[in-house]
């Protein structure tokens, strides 16, 4: 079950559901629309492994906007942060978003119960399209869970993705053992 926008406020107003910095105008009927960050990170090798820490290098998007081109993986991040104490979440792109082309995750679209930090986006584009700090970019949706949770995400001694951060975040992959 997906929660309604009155749901959201209660769930905010009960501490359950945090977004930081909130905005009335950006909750929707059942989601509530989050924004492109000021910096995005781009893997320094164009060959990446899955077993090494591929390192990455960020900057900070220009008021004036960025180009993205495809063929190329941007991580971004969200402007807001969030905290989600009683329910999943799930960040899906806009439709505005869809429609210049632009993918903010491929996989990753779900969080974990318990999940307390910014998302990072994994951006990529079918043509250019500019892209500029603060445009909404995507949208929260909030699930029910079913049952008791038994260890939240930011209790977990594994969690590779805790680190408070206002900047894109690589993959931790290579924390995995395989």
């Amino acid at each position: 079950m997906i929660l309604s926008d009155k749901r959201i406020l209660e769930e905010i107003e009960k501490g359950t559901i945090i977004i930081e910095p909130f905005r009335e105008d950006c909750l929707g009927t059942n989601s509530y629309d989050v924004h492109l960050g000021k910096y995005l990170a781009t893997y320094t090798d164009r060959v990446l492994d899955a077993k090494a820490h591929n390192q990455i290098t960020h900057f900070e998007i220009p008021k004036e906007g960025y180009v993205l081109h495809p063929g190329t993986l941007y991580l971004g991040v969200t402007l807001e942060y969030t905290e989600t104490h009683a329910h999943i979440p799930f960040l899906e792109g806009k439709s505005s978003t869809g429609r210049l082309g632009i993918d903010i995750h491929a996989t990753a679209g779900k969080g974990d119960v318990g999940f307390c930090n910014t998302w990072t986006l994994e951006i990529s584009c079918t043509q250019p399209v500019k892209i500029y700090p603060g445009m909404p970019i995507g949208q929260l949706i909030y699930f029910m869970v079913e049952g008791d949770v038994q260890t939240m995400y930011n209790n977990k001694a594994n969690a590779k993705y805790n680190n408070k951060t206002t900047k894109p975040v690589e993959s931790m992959m290579w924390k995995n053992k395989f």
